[in-house]
């Protein structure tokens, strides 16, 4: 982050230093807004412009507010416009802040001059700092809003406020706020019998990569399964621990559940695998995919139908909605999206027992 600063001053100095002087304009009426981490920040009245830190923000505010966007973390792949809004194809692809692929565009970033940067998910040790020193060297505001699988209710609430659209925000609040309720309520039950499923999420061309029980990216996993990849370093990115086939042998797991891009299609061949006995016995499953992964790729608000999956996958006798209702209707209001049956079927390819 401290290099990011630093460029951000240099390119900064280079931009001004190739502009003229130009009349004061009239200053513009401002408010302030108090983000989550207690920082208080001078934002313009009415925000029409807005950036964000990554993907995470990016799944977040993309419903909310996608029309405001003046460029996107990371660029969409093509397959992807079967589920969004054409304009998120024509818009500047500034890159993020906080590791991943690609370091934020500065110059793009400051031409492209948002009303505010959101940063949205979980708080840094840093992040005080880091957002007081964005909002200084660039001269946007930097706000942050905590968000966890737990808390989106409250972030969309904030970001409703941030963004003057309370009445959207409500919305996907309240849909966030009925189905974490309604899971709650499910694995409760689930636990006050006993029937709490073991799993592994497993990632990588090997698929020897594992979410970690501590990690950010597996609250999802926690929260539905018993997750038995308890390791002493937790790796904090979405690319899970590397461990080996022989530590996943010995955890033995009810469940394996493989990340969309991993060796999911070879295992039921592999020879080595077919020592794993829940390969061997065909419990395992890929997680569905389109726009993003729906378990942690990003870990942002999608991951609210990993978890509408994982319960009618390990849980179907507990379990009182329809799966496929549930998943069309977020489709319909997260990325206003009328889900086709054929479209429906194609996500939760592999993601199933056969019927």
């Amino acid at each position: 982050m401290k290099r990011l600063i630093l460029c951000l001053t240099l390119v900064l100095s280079l931009l001004l230093a190739g502009c003229a002087p130009t009349p004061q304009a009239e200053a513009a009426p401002t408010r302030e807004f108090t983000d989550s981490t207690g920082r208080t920040v001078t934002i313009p009245e009415t925000v029409t412009k807005i950036a964000i830190s990554g993907p995470l923000s990016q799944v977040y505010i993309l419903p909310l507010a996608g029309d405001m966007l003046v460029g996107v973390s990371n660029a969409y792949a093509e397959d992807a416009s079967e589920y969004l809004p054409d304009y998120l194809f024509e818009i500047t692809e500034i890159g993020q802040l906080y590791g991943g692929k690609g370091e934020m565009d500065l110059e793009a970033l400051l031409s492209a001059a948002p009303d505010v940067v959101i940063d949205i998910g979980d708080s840094k040790s840093t992040i005080v700092e880091d957002m007081d020193a964005l909002t200084e060297q660039t001269g946007i505001p930097f706000v942050h809003v905590d968000a966890t699988v737990a808390t989106a209710p409250e972030a969309y609430r904030l970001l409703g406020q941030l963004l003057g659209r309370e009445e959207k925000a409500e919305q996907l609040a309240t849909w966030c706020e009925n189905t974490y309720s309604e899971l709650t309520k499910v694995m409760e039950q689930v636990d006050a019998d006993g029937a709490r499923k073991s799993m592994l999420y497993c990632l990588g061309d090997k698929g020897t990569n594992v979410i970690a029980e501590g990690s950010f990216h597996a609250e999802t996993v926690n929260m539905m399964s018993r997750n038995l990849a308890v390791l002493e370093d937790v790796v904090s990115n979405g690319l899970g621990n590397e461990v080996d086939l022989e530590q996943i042998l010995s955890w033995d797991p009810d469940v394996i559940v493989f990340a969309p891009d991993s060796c999911y299609e070879d295992v039921g061949t592999s020879a080595q695998w077919q020592g794993v006995r829940v390969i061997a016995e065909g419990n395992y499953y890929k997680t569905p995919y389109g726009p993003y992964g729906w378990l942690s790729s990003p870990p942002s608000v999608q991951r609210y139908l990993g978890m509408l999956w994982l319960g009618a996958l390990l849980y179907p006798e507990y379990i009182q909605y329809d799966l496929q209702e549930a998943v069309t209707e977020y489709y319909k209001l997260f990325y206003d999206c009328d889900l086709t049956e054929e479209a429906y079927q194609h996500l939760m390819e592999n993601a199933m027992p056969e019927a």
